[in-house]
C-alpha cells in the first residue's frame, strides 16, 4: 500500500528514507534509521517490529540478509509483509511477501533501495529510481522528494494519496530532518513545502544543538542568530 526509497548521500554521509501512500500517517510506522548503522522501511501489512528489532540487529553488526531472515523467521504473517534494509556499508536486502497486493516489488542500485506494493505498475519504482539518479546534483532532501514525485507521476499508489514522510539522519542519534504529512490531499507537495520551510531556520539551527563531540552545543543566542542570518542571506 506504499512505496519508499532508502538512500545514502556520499556527499554528507546522511542516510534517508522517503515514503508515500494512500493511508494515514505513513511516517509513524514505515521509516526507521539508526545513525551509523543503517535504515529499514517496513510496509504492506506493516509490522512495526521489523523496524524496531531490525535496527537492533543492524547495531549488532548483522548483514541485511541476516536481518531480514531473522525478522521473517519470527513472523507467521511474513507473506503479507514488505521490508527493505540498507546498512551503513550500502549493503541491501529486501523481502516482498507472496500475499502483498500487485503491483509489488523491489529494485536496488548503488546507494539506494526502492520497494513498493499496491502500485499502478513497475514504472513507479523505475521512475523513482531514474529521478533519484538524475537529480544527483541536488541537496539530499530535495533529491529524495524529487524521486518520489517521479514515482507519483508514474501512477504511485493505485488507491490514490494521503500521507508522506521524509526522515534523514547524519552522525547523531537524533534526526537531521524528520518531516511528516499525515493526512493531506497532496501529501508530496506538502512535504516539499515543509522541506523548503526547514531551510528557513531549522537546517541552520540544528548545527548548534548538542552532539556527542560537543555535549553542550552552542548556547550563545547572539552567535546562533548571527549565523542563521548569514546563512539565510546567502540563499536569498
Amino acid at each position: 500500500m506504499t512505496w519508499s526509497i532508502i538512500a545514502h548521500d556520499p556527499e554528507t554521509g546522511q542516510i534517508g528514507i522517503a515514503v508515500a501512500t494512500r493511508f494515514f500517517a505513513v511516517g509513524a510506522l514505515v521509516p526507521h534509521i539508526a545513525a551509523g548503522f543503517g535504515a529499514i522501511a517496513t510496509q504492506a501489512l506493516v509490522n512495526p517490529y521489523y523496524g524496531i528489532d531490525g535496527l537492533k540487529l543492524l547495531r549488532e553488526g548483522k548483514h541485511p540478509d541476516e536481518v531480514i531472515a531473522a525478522l521473517l523467521a519470527g513472523d507467521t504473517g511474513r507473506e503479507s509483509r514488505q521490508v527493505h534494509v540498507m546498512d551503513a556499508h550500502g549493503r541491501i536486502a529486501a523481502h516482498t511477501g507472496k500475499e502483498c497486493v500487485d503491483w509489488c516489488g523491489h529494485i536496488a542500485a548503488d546507494g539506494f533501495s526502492i520497494a513498493g506494493n499496491m502500485l499502478t505498475g513497475a514504472t513507479v519504482l523505475d521512475d523513482t529510481a531514474n529521478a533519484f539518479v538524475a537529480n544527483a546534483a541536488r541537496p539530499f532532501a530535495e533529491r529524495l522528494i524529487a524521486a518520489m514525485f517521479a514515482g507519483e507521476a508514474a501512477g504511485g499508489d493505485k488507491r490514490g494519496r494521503q500521507s508522506a514522510a521524509l526522515l534523514i539522519h547524519g552522525e547523531e542519534e537524533w534526526s537531521d530532518l524528520d518531516l511528516r504529512v499525515d493526512d493531506h490531499s497532496d501529501p508530496l507537495a506538502e512535504l516539499a513545502r515543509l522541506e523548503r520551510a526547514s531551510r528557513e531556520r531549522w537546517v541552520h539551527f540544528r548545527k548548534f544543538l548538542p552532539t556527542r563531540k560537543n555535549p553542550a552545543g552552542i548556547t550563545d543566542r547572539a552567535v546562533i542568530d548571527a549565523a542563521i542570518a548569514a546563512a539565510t542571506a546567502g540563499e536569498r
